[in-house]
């Protein structure tokens, strides 16, 4: 179809349904849902009104105080019935005053309006926080570059705001010279930014067995993408003289208490892939994402991206250190274990509509995801709304980066039928992200890691979606 008879379409589809809604799904809890739906019986007008009253007093306790304002703004401006928008029509305060001045916050922040957008830990996941996880809300975030302040967390015993003045990184091994680098001295070599996703190799591991979790935040939130800056390790270890013929392997230390020690093939390093990084999205790292170094691995598994980086060994064969022998290693269906399964293979989910939002009308909608591979570029994804019988070629948006997201949009109608929405990626190499009873059939069900099954999400009629696993 050509652009413009696709334009056309969508613009005759957003028409034809009269509004384009979407639930402010952060926002409604499950009393508000049904209540807003019991009400959307006196209504439609009234019913968009009532949906964004409700959404606006279900905030938790710790926002409280930013929802009523809005709370109070929508019972006691409705949506008019005929005379027009007031809120178009009248200038509001912030039309017809001074607001805040210049460096009112030395370092900006989000308003306070999205104080809901946040990482969330998932209780009873740990016995405590300093060796657990929070969550990225993928549902709510644009384009694809992760937010410092959101990015997922994965620690082993609790993460540290450590003195760069006092860091060292030490390089050691089958070296010619030992080398004990600071950050002044690491921060003056050449250095490289690229866009990489990280993705812990427990993401989705909760889904194996069954469905778990409800949101994409719980079942796909251990992944994160950004622009990472600092210096290639093949300079560093070049700069010690390291025997890169017989060296085959590098060790990878971390300065924090859990001793987090990581084998690296060398075969990544010479690539000039794998960074000793101190930026992160314009900015030095942020102190629960390893400040004020950590090693970058593209494609590879959260686990190996080392924080708090303060050693690197270079060495013959593999460590099989604690996290590699007991850890982070994938049981079989018939009972031996997979090591060092690190990449992470092409995967895809549909972060709107997804599980916990709700639509609040037919009509037209824009279904939009995330894709990744640890192998290289997003070529294609295809999306069904009907449970995987049929498929619809998504776009890709720019830029399409290796090892990195892809975010994908696809115009929908939806007619208020219930509706199976997935989506199934395809990598640059031409492997297809697999379905659960694939993939169950390869590595069963005992493993909890590197699950990269087709995501299904259920459009019940009342709007509701829910998290299903198709077979």
């Amino acid at each position: 179809m050509a652009k413009a008879d696709q334009g056309d379409q969508v613009k005759s589809q957003f028409n034809s349904s009269g509004r384009v809604q979407k639930a402010p799904e952060n926002f409604l809890s499950p009393a508000d849902v049904k209540t807003v739906f019991a009400e959307g019986k006196q209504g439609r007008r009234d019913f968009i009104r009532r949906a964004f009253a409700a959404a606006s007093t279900a905030t938790a306790a710790g926002v409280a105080a930013v929802a009523t304002p809005h709370a109070a703004w929508a019972q006691g401006n409705p949506i008019p019935t005929e005379g027009g928008d007031p809120h178009i029509l009248n200038l509001p305060a912030h039309a017809t005053g001074l607001g805040q001045g210049v460096a009112t916050e030395g370092y900006g922040k989000p308003s306070k309006f999205e104080s809901n957008l946040q990482r969330r830990q998932s209780p009873g996941l740990t016995q405590t926080t300093q060796a657990s996880v929070s969550f990225a809300p993928l549902q709510s975030l644009f384009g694809i570059v992760t937010p410092s302040g959101l990015h997922f967390e994965r620690h082993h015993q609790g993460w540290w705001d450590i003195d760069p003045s006092k860091h060292r990184f030490m390089i050691n091994g089958m070296v010619k010279n030992p080398k004990v680098f600071t950050m002044d001295e690491i921060m003056r070599l050449p250095s490289v930014s690229r866009f990489h996703f990280i993705e812990c190799g427990a993401n989705t591991a909760v889904d194996w067995g069954n469905v778990a979790v409800p949101t994409v935040q719980y079942t796909h939130g251990m992944l994160s993408c950004s622009e990472f800056t600092g210096v290639p390790l093949i300079t560093l270890l070049e700069l010690a003289g390291a025997d890169l013929k017989n060296g085959k392997f590098v060790l990878a230390e971390g300065g924090d208490g859990s001793a987090m020690t990581r084998t690296i093939p060398m075969s990544l390093i010479t690539s000039g892939e794998v960074l000793v990084a101190y930026g992160q999205n314009g900015e030095m790292l942020r102190p629960e994402n390893g400040y004020p170094l950590r090693l970058v691995v593209p494609g590879i598994q959260g686990v190996s991206w080392v924080k708090y980086l303060r050693r690197v060994e270079v060495g013959d064969q593999p460590y099989a250190t604690k996290d590699e022998a007991i850890h982070y290693i994938d049981l079989q269906p018939n009972g031996l274990h997979r090591q060092y399964s690190s990449i992470q293979e092409c995967k895809s989910v549909v972060t709107t509509p997804s599980g916990g939002q709700v639509l609040l009308d037919k009509g037209f909608y824009n279904i939009t995801g995330l894709a990744w591979s640890g192998k290289g570029k997003i070529k294609r994804v295809d999306v069904s709304v009907d449970g995987g019988r049929n498929w619809r070629q998504a776009r890709l948006e720019t830029p399409v980066l290796s090892k990195a997201l892809t975010r994908f949009n696809l115009d929908w109608v939806w007619d208020g039928k219930p509706a199976i929405i997935q989506s199934r990626a395809q990598d640059e190499t031409g492997y297809v992200q697999p379905m659960y009873k694939q993939l169950r059939d390869v590595r069963g069900t005992r493993s909890i890691y590197h699950n990269n099954a087709i995501q299904s999400w259920l459009v019940q009629e009342n709007g509701e979606v829910k998290n299903v696993q198709v077979s």
